[in-house]
């Protein structure tokens, strides 16, 4: 995994965390700055796992690929799922589903890194 790229990743999802929550507080719905900026979170996340990917094939697997696999799926279909869902909820609740989509993709990265970090090479 890429250490810069989840750091940029992290970071970028728990500022999120904080203004869509901060929205939700405020009892306000999400706005179309919302929604694109979760799209742009997105992005960032879907080049994280196409790095992981990429990784995969040179040589040095996770000991348990399997679930390297389901948590790679799971992180890059967790923001484009939170987008469709606060689409559905034009309330306050639409932020808050982004917000705690936001604090959930920090630690999926977290979590892949560490199963990458375990090889098996060994």
């Amino acid at each position: 995994m890429n250490g810069p790229l989840s750091l940029v990743t992290i970071i970028a999802a728990l500022v999120l965390a904080v203004w869509f929550l901060l929205r939700a507080a405020l009892d306000r719905a999400p706005s179309r700055f919302d929604l694109m900026v979760t799209l742009g979170l997105a992005v960032l996340v879907a080049v994280l796992v196409v790095v992981a990917v990429v990784n995969l094939f040179d040589g040095t697997r996770p000991a348990e690929t399997a679930t390297f696999l389901g948590y790679l799926i799971t992180t890059i279909a967790f923001a484009p799922v939170a987008f469709y869902l606060a689409r559905l909820e034009p309330t306050r609740w639409g932020n808050l589903i982004l917000g705690v989509a936001c604090l959930v993709l920090p630690v999926l990265v977290l979590r892949l890194q560490q199963i990458a970090s375990v090889t098996g090479a060994a």
